[in-house]
């Protein structure tokens, strides 16, 4: 089940599924660990006798955002329990810890007896194995503990500190439910402790007058020692709820906002859109630089692996609509993170945890009996330029001064020793992690690395390693026209593949991957092989049912739900994909009237987000409904990416003609 509206804060991060329950708790790195495995964690109302589960049909749901924040603003109804409840989720900008806050609305005209249960699944650092829960007495709540892990459920409201029931036992050992089960007779039993496996649920109990309401927090402090959490409970009494929850708020509003963009040339859906997916790429992003693809453990079930890494491609990407809207921070924080990461050799293996561990991966060090690097070398070119971009926005020298050896110098020296008698990288993996070979997108990434060399050795007084760099450049971009444009077809390549002759054999799948042509500067937007391109990639990728959208190439078996008619659905819609298609349209744009062409496929994305703005990574191409992983960090940084794009090329136009002179004069 797709998630929507996280919240977190780049230390502690709270993903949530369409039936309002908390799927992901990641503490204290984005990705890492996953607290919950991937179980509910379960929320229920007990009100006069009558007890819900959030996921009955009896409910009604609405999950969005108060706008420009993450802060939640949900609303559930539920008719036969005569409720309805207003819900405020956060994690706290400075601090570990998450908050919720119920407003409980009675419906019935009558004076009410309210009981909020929520109920805690932990596999604490990813293993259900001795774990430890237990009622805190000098808090009035429940501690979950293992090793350096501790987590506080607490509650308070304007009478009381502390939580009114609570239940700790044992969970999926001999048969055991877990306590969730215990809620739904608006008592819990009190039990003091319990250790190994094992949950707990809390509960609160509210008077709600007739036709009036009232209000609980509660909350999660997370630390590293009990300690941690005991000073952190009590900064949260002494300061009170709700005024940390307004300070995040606040601070949410000034991050997005903190740039003077003029949005105005966009509709109004699409500059919603544009400050959502700046907040959403934010929670996918961990403070110590790691830019994860996607937080949804459910996709675990696919392949037993998630998504709850760093590749440098997708962080390459993301760090330049992070670059686009001003965030210099989170940008340096990424680069700094990849200086840590790369190898002495000078390029980047396939992922990275968000320690900067390498992660799985499905790339072999060894085929047909030889030994191969395990790379997309896409991936560390992507880099290079990235961070080109982030100096031509920032000229932050001191920042760029110690990377310039180990990170851009060394990357690039090793780009020059890895090619090809054509000049051509040599093979690697493609930017999809399927296929080994000369791909386009790495050769015209690589392209753009060697150029942002050349301009970084330029820059710091190196005239022979820039020189060598812009030569090795300029020779991939000729090999590029010269073995991967095919004349009688009129199309690039996907991928060449060496023969022994010296020669390639060519893969013409057309694969939305060949944006990258003009994307990184391999050629220019307006070069009629670039328009030959893009024509025939939007003609045959476009899915041609209501739903639309571009799939990633075809014939892509990924997820696949259509497997008859190829020939109108070759794949599932993409959001990056469809907006490869926008950015084009933007680059080669020459008048505002071209440049609005852009506007619909934009919008295209903007109809396939959730009512909360959230992006998943792929559509079902019949009803639209999202696939894989959700919110997908690349999706929204590529929504992020193309506005900006759109914006400086409307100022750019507007600017032009303006200049030009009015007829007779």
């Amino acid at each position: 089940m797709p998630r929507d509206i996280p919240v977190g804060n780049g230390e502690l991060l709270i993903t949530f599924d369409r039936l309002y329950r908390i799927r992901d708790v990641y503490y204290p790195r984005v990705g890492r660990y996953n607290h919950t495995a991937g179980h509910v964690q379960r929320f229920g109302v007990w009100a006069d006798g009558r007890f819900a589960w959030i996921e009955e049909d009896s409910w009604k749901r609405e999950l969005r955002y108060k706008a420009d924040t993450l802060v939640t603003d949900v609303r559930l109804v539920n008719e036969t329990l005569g409720l309805e409840i207003i819900c405020h989720d956060v994690v706290d900008s400075h601090c570990p810890v998450y908050f919720r806050k119920f407003v409980v609305h009675d419906l019935s005209r009558r004076a009410r007896d309210v009981r909020l249960f929520m109920h805690v699944d932990f596999s604490i650092a990813e293993t259900a194995v001795g774990d430890t829960a237990n009622y805190d007495p000098v808090t009035s709540g429940v501690v979950l503990y293992k090793q350096d892990n501790y987590f506080l459920l607490n509650a308070s409201d304007a009478h009381k500190r502390g939580i009114d029931h609570w239940a700790i036992g044992t969970k999926r050992v001999g048969g055991a439910e877990g306590t969730w089960r215990d809620a739904e007779d608006g008592q819990l039993g009190r039990n003091a402790i319990s250790q190994g496996s094992v949950d707990a649920t809390v509960g609160f109990n509210l008077q709600v007058p007739p036709d009036g309401q009232a209000t609980v927090h509660f909350w999660i402090a997370c630390g590293q020692s009990f300690r941690d959490i005991k000073e952190l409970n009590h900064r949260i009494l002494e300061t009170g709820p709700d005024r940390m929850m307004s300070r995040t708020e606040a601070y949410w509003r000034l991050w997005c906002r903190k740039e003077p963009f003029d949005t105005s040339p966009l509709p109004e859906p699409i500059r919603d859109l544009f400050y959502r997916s700046q907040l959403v790429m934010r929670t996918q992003i961990d403070n110590g630089g790691a830019i994860v693809a996607a937080n949804d453990s459910d996709v675990t079930q696919f392949g037993g692996d998630h998504y709850s890494y760093c590749w440098m491609r997708d962080g390459a990407l993301v760090a330049y609509a992070l670059i686009l809207t001003g965030q210099s921070e989170l940008s340096r924080s990424f680069f700094r993170f990849c200086a840590r990461c790369i190898e002495p050799e000078g390029y980047f293996l396939h992922k990275y945890s968000p320690t900067g561990n390498l992660a799985s991966s499905w790339h072999p060090w060894m085929l047909d009996g030889q030994r191969v690097l395990p790379i997309q070398q896409d991936e560390t070119s992507l880099v290079l330029w990235a961070l080109r971009k982030h100096f031509e926005a920032f000229r932050d020298v001191e920042f760029i001064k110690p990377l310039y050896e180990p990170l851009i110098a060394r990357s690039a020296e090793w780009m020059l020793r890895y090619r090809d008698h054509h000049g051509l990288p040599k093979p690697s993996w493609d930017l999809w992690e399927e296929r080994r070979g000369i791909h386009t997108f790495t050769v015209a990434a690589t392209i753009g690395a060697l150029f942002a060399a050349a301009a970084f050795a330029g820059d710091f007084g190196e005239p022979d390693r820039a020189a060598a760099f812009r030569e090795a450049g300029e020779r991939m971009r000729g090999a590029l026209r010269r073995h991967l444009w095919h004349p009688e077809l009129r199309r690039f390549a996907r991928l060449a593949v060496p023969l022994d002759d010296g020669t390639y054999r060519l893969d013409m799948t057309r694969d939305s991957a060949n944006f990258a042509i003009f994307a990184f500067g391999a050629l220019e937007a307006d070069d009629p092989r670039v328009a030959s391109e893009m024509e025939s990639l939007r003609e045959r990728l476009w899915v041609k049912t209501p739903v639309g959208g571009c799939a990633r190439y075809e014939r892509d078996y990924y997820q696949q739900i259509e497997r008859n008619d190829i020939q109108n659905v070759p794949g599932n819609p993409w959001v990056i994909c469809t907006l490869w298609q926008a950015q084009y349209l933007v680059a080669r744009a020459r008048t505002l009237d071209e440049l609005k062409q852009a506007l619909p496929l934009i919008e295209w994305a903007v109809r396939r987000a959730e009512p909360s703005g959230v992006l998943a990574e792929q559509f079902n191409p019949h009803n639209g409904q999202p696939i894989s992983v959700s919110p997908l960090t690349w999706s929204h940084s590529t929504f992020v990416a193309v506005c900006m794009e759109y914006l400086r090329k409307f100022s750019q136009l507007g600017a032009r003609r303006e200049q030009v002179p009015a007829p007779g004069i």
